[in-house]
């Protein structure tokens, strides 16, 4: 009897632990569905995962009745939903394809309903994923916040953080504040 106990405590807490992926597995699958009922709409085969992260999932497509290759990036909440597909209009208003020399994904279509984003696929150099950018103004961040926050971008880029700080400064001109920066966001061709 004294082994039973461990064993259902060990079960239990394992199930803990899982729960977290469980779910994120379970919302990675329903974004899915929302990517396929897009796809079917638009003649678009779903062709690969592309990625996912705690915004949503991007896939890559490919249209039927020609050979172009597209992403769609389906949202997780409709804030970063709602946040990015404003973003990509920006550089869609101002006819802005690449920034410095780094591509941008060019906006192609949009689903409310499904909380979902069709763009152009671009090759390296780029610049990707605007969903925590913030637009017209810049984050009322303590000196403090954007302190640590240049630091880690500093460590993250290196010796190309200054042309990473150009990148930046060029977005502000449309008023686009970006801050979820990484170098698999802005990635340089090396």
């Amino acid at each position: 009897m004294g082994i039973d106990i461990p064993l259902m405590m060990r079960r239990i807490l394992t199930t803990a632990e899982c729960a977290p992926l469980l779910c994120f597995a379970i919302m990675n699958e329903s974004l899915l569905a929302n990517a396929r009922l897009y796809a079917a709409r638009h003649q678009l085969q779903i062709a690969e995962s592309l990625g996912s992260g705690k915004d949503g999932i991007v896939i890559a497509a490919r249209r039927k009745e020609k050979a172009a290759d597209v992403a769609i990036k389906v949202h997780r909440f409709p804030e970063s939903y709602q946040r990015e597909k404003q973003a990509y209009e920006r550089p869609r208003d101002h006819a802005v394809r690449d920034v410095l020399g780094f591509n941008v994904p060019q906006f192609i279509g949009f689903n409310d309903d499904l909380r979902l984003i069709e763009m152009t696929i671009v090759a390296r150099p780029f610049v990707l994923d605007f969903a925590a950018a913030y637009l017209d103004s810049r984050p009322d961040f303590s000196e403090e916040v954007w302190a640590d926050w240049e630091k880690d971008k500093r460590d993250q880029f290196e010796e190309r953080w200054p042309q990473v700080q150009a990148i930046l400064a060029e977005f502000e001109q449309i008023r686009i504040y970006l801050l979820d920066i990484s170098p698999a966001n802005i990635g340089f061709s090396d």
